[in-house]
């Protein structure tokens, strides 16, 4: 039962030329929700978004918003605001006539953009700011006056296109939790577009997670992490030991050479599956203690725990353990029931989840380029 529905997306595809971005994508998003739509660089998560804004228009299919079809209904005609990546503030503008703009086009009253601006400026913690030049003010700062100058028109919904990403590190998590109060405070649906999974877990209350155009999984921030639907959610979405495996028979699964206790069930005897593993939750035991066995090859500090690769008969694992073990060691891994969560076979099986190529800057230099066209 969908309630409290503000935009409905039904059957939309989109091609440009030979490239199908989107593939009959079928997504609801409802009033006063936080939802974001993650996924690697040309998944046609920024695509949703402007066919939501109104910037592109789909070759099939039907944007509903609040009960009516808009598929044709020009930009500046929707209920809805867009801050993209780079401001796209005015640099000729201070912050209180950067915030006004969208309110002077309306042909507002003097006295109710002064109040609204005002209000605005409070609300992303900018106040006193109203006669700095945009130049002058930090990355953050202009981020806040973009967000400043988007919602002073009242919008329905707000579309957030990587708005976060051309802040540092610590910045960044500042403004997500600033982002996420704000939509809170002011009850309006926010649509977000992120490549960056922490982002999405720790400010989404819905998640809809994309690669190839097509929708592989919709949920909360918990059910996406502990309840992966295929080996792509289930890499894209923090770290995973990822095995083949076989479901003998429910709650009793096969992989790595040993059989295992887990909690699953409703699969076909003896089907092959996907097996996930999150390294967090391996405790490392002693050989004798351990339910499989295997040498440590690589260990990195992190901080707060140790990640250590281990090889287990050729399949190298991923482990994160606050107890240091040596490059060499031979040690045991004790897995609960709880911990092992199987999967139907796709066609990610296979691609994901042993760390034999490991290496974090291997994983940095092969991350793509956030494309400005998904």
């Amino acid at each position: 039962m969908k309630e409290n529905v503000i935009i409905d997306l039904k059957n939309i595809s989109v091609s440009f030329g030979d490239n199908h971005v989107l593939k009959d994508l079928n997504l609801y998003i409802r009033d006063k929700e936080f939802i974001t739509l993650l996924g690697p660089s040309g998944c046609g998560k920024t695509t949703t978004l402007r066919i939501i804004a109104g910037f592109i228009n789909p070759d099939e299919g039907e944007v509903i918003f609040d009960g009516k079809k808009i598929n044709y209904l020009p930009p500046h005609k929707r209920q809805v605001n867009t801050i993209f990546q780079r401001y796209a503030l005015f640099p000729h503008l201070n912050v209180y006539e950067n915030v006004a703009f969208g309110l002077r086009i309306k042909k507002l009253k003097e006295k109710e953009i002064k109040a609204t601006v005002e209000e605005m400026l409070e609300l992303v913690n900018l106040k006193g700011f109203e006669k700095r030049n945009i130049n002058s003010l930090s990355g953050g700062q202009q981020q806040r006056v973009a967000i400043a100058r988007a919602l002073a028109v009242h919008p329905r919904v707000l579309l957030l296109d990587e708005p976060l990403g051309a802040l540092d590190l610590k910045l960044r998590k500042d403004m997500q939790a600033e982002l996420k109060g704000i939509q809170q405070r002011l009850g309006i649906t926010f649509v977000y577009v992120t490549h960056d999974q922490e982002e999405a877990l720790s400010m989404s209350d819905t998640i809809v997670v994309m690669d190839g155009g097509v929708i592989q999984q919709i949920g909360t921030p918990t059910d996406i992490y502990n309840e992966p639907k295929n080996a792509f959610v289930a890499d894209f979405i923090g770290e995973s030991n990822i095995l083949d495996g076989i479901m003998h028979d429910d709650c009793l699964v096969e992989f790595s050479g040993c059989k295992f206790v887990c909690l699953d069930k409703g699969f076909d005897k003896d089907e092959a599956v996907d097996v996930v593993v999150r390294p967090e939750d391996v405790d490392v035991v002693s050989t004798e203690s351990g339910m499989l066995k295997g040498v440590v090859t690589s260990v990195t500090f992190k901080g707060v725990h140790f990640e250590i690769i281990v090889d287990i008969g050729g399949f190298k694992w991923m482990i994160q353990t606050t107890d240091y073990q040596p490059v060499g060691a031979n040690i045991g891994l004790y897995i609960e029931p709880d911990a092992i969560h199987i999967m139907k076979k796709s066609r990610y099986s296979g691609l994901y989840g042993d760390y034999s190529s490991f290496s974090e800057e291997f994983d940095e230099l092969s991350k793509p380029a956030e494309e400005e066209e998904e």
